[in-house]
C-alpha cells in the first residue's frame, strides 16, 4: 500500500473549494459528507461529490461518509459508485466490524477491493477499547487507523482537550498513542489527528514533527496552508538522511558485525534496521 503524508478535508458542498483543492499538493483530499455537510445539504453533497469523483485531480480522492448506525451509509456509497475514490474514511468506528460491513458493502461495485479503508477508531469513549481487534483481523481494505479528538470530548462531556500549552489532556493523548500502537501492530498505516489551529505555522510544524519522529506516517489538515509544513514534516530531515547513510556504510565497512562505532557511540543492529527505513523513506519523497 502507498504511504500517503497529508490528507486535506474539503466539504462536499462546496464545488468552489473542490476545484482549488484539485490540484493541490495533498497527497489525498478527503470530500465530506459528514460535519461539514449540514443535514438537509447533504443529498446535494452527495451529487456534488459524485461529480467532482468524476474529474481529473492530482492528489488521491477519498470520501468521509457519515457513520454506520446514521442511515446514510447506502445513499453515501451511491454517490462514490459511477467514479470509484481511492478510499473511504470511516467516522466513529466502534471496532473492525464496522469496517467489515463496509468492505462487504463496498463489494458489490468494487469487488477487486481497491477501494480502500481508514476508519476514525476514538470518537466514542468505547471504541478504543476494540482497538486491540484490529490487529489480525481480517480486513484487506484497511488501509490505516485514525484518530479523533473533538467528537470523542463531546461523547466524554469534556469542555476541552488541550491544556493551556496545547498539549493534549492524558485521556486524549493516551487514545492517540493506542491508535498509533494498534495500527503497527496491524501492519497498516498510522495517520495522526488535525491541528485545529490552522493559523498555527509553528504548533502545526511542531506537532507534526513530533508526529513523525513517533511513527506516525501522515496527518490530517482542514486548510490549505497546513498542506506543506505537513508534507514537509512526514519525511526524514536532510540531517536524519545523511546520519543513516553514515550508520549504513558504517555496517556495510564491517560485514557481519553486530555492533560498530559511529562518532564515540556504538551503534547495533537495531539503529541499522532504523537507517535503512529512513533511506527507504526519503528515496519515497524524492520525487
Amino acid at each position: 500500500m502507498t504511504p500517503l503524508r497529508s490528507f486535506l478535508f474539503v466539504p462536499g458542498d462546496s464545488a468552489k473549494k473542490q476545484a482549488k483543492a484539485q490540484g493541490c499538493d495533498a497527497d489525498a483530499v478527503i470530500l465530506d459528507l459528514e460535519d461539514s455537510v449540514a443535514p438537509d445539504q447533504k443529498p446535494a453533497a452527495r451529487d456534488q461529490v459524485a461529480t467532482a469523483l468524476g474529474q481529473d485531480w492530482r492528489p488521491q480522492r477519498w470520501v468521509r461518509i457519515n457513520p454506520m448506525d446514521a442511515g446514510m451509509v447506502a445513499d453515501d456509497l451511491a454517490a462514490c459508485q459511477a467514479a470509484r475514490p481511492d478510499g473511504i474514511m470511516l467516522p466513529k468506528a466502534a471496532g473492525p466490524r464496522d469496517v467489515a460491513d463496509l468492505s462487504a458493502a463496498l463489494d458489490a461495485f468494487d469487488p477487486d477491493g481497491s477501494i480502500k479503508i481508514l476508519p476514525i477508531v476514538t470518537e466514542t469513549a468505547a471504541a478504543p477499547f476494540a482497538l486491540r481487534d484490529y490487529v489480525g483481523a481480517d480486513l484487506p481494505r484497511l488501509w490505516g487507523l485514525t484518530w479523533g479528538a473533538e467528537d470523542l470530548a463531546t461523547d466524554l462531556g469534556a469542555t476541552g482537550n488541550k491544556d493551556a500549552t496545547g498539549a493534549w489532556y492524558p485521556v486524549f493523548e493516551q487514545v492517540r498513542a493506542m491508535t498509533l500502537l494498534a495500527a503497527k501492530a496491524a501492519g497498516v498505516f498510522a495517520i495522526d489527528t488535525l491541528h485545529a489551529d490552522f493559523r498555527d505555522d509553528a504548533g502545526l510544524a511542531a506537532t507534526s514533527a513530533r508526529a513523525f519522529a513517533e511513527g506516525f506516517t501522515g496527518r490530517l489538515a482542514i486548510h490549505p496552508a497546513q498542506v506543506g509544513p505537513i508534507n514537509q514534516a512526514f519525511r526524514p530531515a536532510a540531517a536524519a538522511v545523511d546520519h543513516a547513510r553514515r550508520v549504513v556504510a558504517a555496517f556495510d565497512a564491517d560485514p557481519g558485525a553486530g555492533v560498530v562505532g559511529l562518532d564515540g557511540k556504538m551503534v547495533d543492529i537495531p539503529h541499522l534496521k532504523q537507517a535503512r527505513a529512513i533511506l527507504a523513506a526519503a528515496a519515497r519523497y524524492e520525487s
